[in-house]
């Protein structure tokens, strides 16, 4: 009996340290180091882990572009492969005009209040909203925009933020000439 005691110790102690083994990140690096880990966060940019071995220490960040593969506890990995996308000045602008056009819906705009002041008192006093509404930026909540990332680059978030302006600008005074013609015809229809 005691044989089988020390068989089924054995047994157990290499399961557990093969699921030990097995349950931890490997980050390897494009010099062909593996870093043993536990990831916390995997942007588009950099990769934050700890290391495997002290789980209670610092948080560890290295570059993305450093790394080659994750292979994931679960057995999963992600492969990550270079795609340096090198845009040009010119090219951000018009990539935060066209996602500005594609994606804010000018929600929230002030349209709604100077179509309901503009038909309920008149044209001359909904004109006050629509130029308030209209010079006003549309905040970065109403945005509606796809990738952050994108928006911290410069040129690209004005873009986008002029765009999005001008296209709240249209709505707005869209908003304002249409509530216009309705008030005529309906002042026009009361003499």
């Amino acid at each position: 009996m005691p044989a089988m005691k020390k068989i089924t110790l054995s047994i157990l102690t290499t399961i557990l340290s093969i699921t030990f083994c097995l349950s931890q990140d490997i980050i390897t690096l494009k010099t062909g180091e593996d870093i043993l880990g536990k990831l916390a966060e995997v942007t588009t940019t950099e990769i934050k882990y700890k290391k495997f071995d002290h789980q209670d220490g610092p948080i560890y960040t290295i570059l993305r572009s450093d790394v080659l593969m994750i292979r994931y506890e679960d057995g999963s990995k992600d492969i990550f492969t270079e795609t340096k996308t090198t845009s040009s000045p010119k090219d951000m602008a018009n990539r935060g005009m066209q996602d500005a056009m594609a994606n804010y819906k000018g929600k929230h705009t002030g349209t709604g209040w100077t179509v309901a002041t503009t038909i309920l008192f008149s044209p001359i006093i909904g004109i006050i909203p629509a130029a308030a509404c209209a010079s006003a930026t549309p905040s970065d909540t109403n945005l509606d925009y796809k990738d952050g990332e994108l928006m911290k680059d410069d040129l690209y978030n004005l873009s986008y933020k002029k765009t999005a302006h001008r296209t709240k600008k249209k709505k707005v005074w869209l908003g304002f000439g249409i509530a216009s013609a309705i008030w005529l015809i309906i002042f026009s229809a009361n003499q």
